[in-house]
């Protein structure tokens, strides 16, 4: 019931609700960075939905577009401005996800919507995560976030999509508030970023 029915319910009312008291941030954080990336507020990369559908997520755009001398975008910890910087340590870079929620294409809660070129690297278990739709957090968020290794990460979105229940995504959702005000795990130490997944070695 609550899988097939009052969770996408639930998503819809709480992320309605949630875009519309947090506009005035919305409109605030979105016309600094008109300002700060030549027009440009928004991040939109393709990413794989449930059972690997595509979707276009949406994010505050935190890097420039700086190149090199080749016309090669520099590395993320070059790219990486002061003020996306502090979006993504707050998590507020998130925020017009509560979009692809609304649209259906995600959940407020679920595995990471990660890379559409890391779909044929994943064997059996670790495609199993698709199963469900993304989210803007997790269990994996929740767990150790960027700072885990990817068998762990990906352990862990397994484990949430067999164990889904609304006291869980409630758990995570109050984990997550916690993990933002503490600010831990955003990367993995030394990277601005998290790494790429290269498969099962």
């Amino acid at each position: 019931m609550y899988r097939n029915h009052l969770k996408r319910i639930l998503d819809f009312s709480a992320s309605t609700m949630g875009l519309l008291l947090l506009s005035p941030l919305f409109l605030t954080i979105a016309i600094s960075l008109f300002f700060a990336n030549n027009g440009k507020p928004f991040f939109f990369q393709t990413r794989p939905g449930k059972n690997g559908k595509l979707f276009r997520i949406i994010k505050f755009k935190t890097m420039n577009d700086k190149k090199d001398a080749s016309g090669n975008l520099l590395p993320d910890a070059d790219r990486l401005t002061p003020f996306g910087a502090f979006l993504r340590k707050t998590s507020l870079d998130e925020i017009p996800q509560l979009l692809n929620v609304i649209k259906g294409d995600m959940s407020l809660i679920g595995p990471r919507p990660l890379l559409p070129s890391y779909l044929p690297l994943y064997n059996d278990f670790q495609r199993r995560r698709n199963e469900v739709k993304p989210g803007i957090t997790g269990w994996a968020q929740v767990n150790g976030r960027n700072a885990i290794s990817w068998e762990r990460k990906f352990e862990l979105d397994v484990w949430y999509v067999d164990h889904m229940s609304f006291l869980l995504d409630l758990r995570i959702l109050l984990l997550t508030v916690k993990k933002v005000f503490v600010r831990e795990g955003i990367t993995q130490k030394g990277q601005a970023t998290t790494t790429y997944f290269k498969g099962n070695e």
